[in-house]
């Protein structure tokens, strides 16, 4: 966990808070990060008393756009051996699903309205 967090702080130093699962909360890393790379981590929590499914704030943009870049088929299998191979894919499928939705002609409405 920790590569990611110094590769991120060393390529975006304008970032100064990051959003973690609550497993992350645990140990020393939210204490490591604010020493040693200047970054608060934290934590999306559950709400107290919460069974069962529960949409978190933050997470959820997260799995959302994961489910967006699994639509390039390429993306759900790791064929790479290099992490930059795997990292031109993601771009490469952000900037096809980001094109897309730049020549639609008008916002869609027809996604969430009944078929009759």
């Amino acid at each position: 966990m920790t590569a990611p967090l110094w590769q991120l702080r060393l390529t975006h130093p304008q970032i100064t808070q990051v959003w973690a699962d609550s497993a992350y909360s645990r140990d020393l890393l939210p204490n490591w990060t604010q020493v040693h790379l200047w970054l608060t981590l934290r934590p999306v929590l559950r709400p107290k008393g919460s069974k069962g499914f529960v949409v978190l704030p933050r997470r959820w943009k997260v799995e959302r756009s994961i489910g967006w870049i699994m639509n390039a088929r390429r993306n759900c299998r790791d064929y790479e051996r290099l992490p930059q191979n795997s990292e031109a894919h993601l771009n490469w499928a952000f900037i096809t699903l980001m094109t897309r939705r730049l020549a639609r002609k008008g916002p869609r409405t027809d996604r969430w309205e009944r078929k009759p």
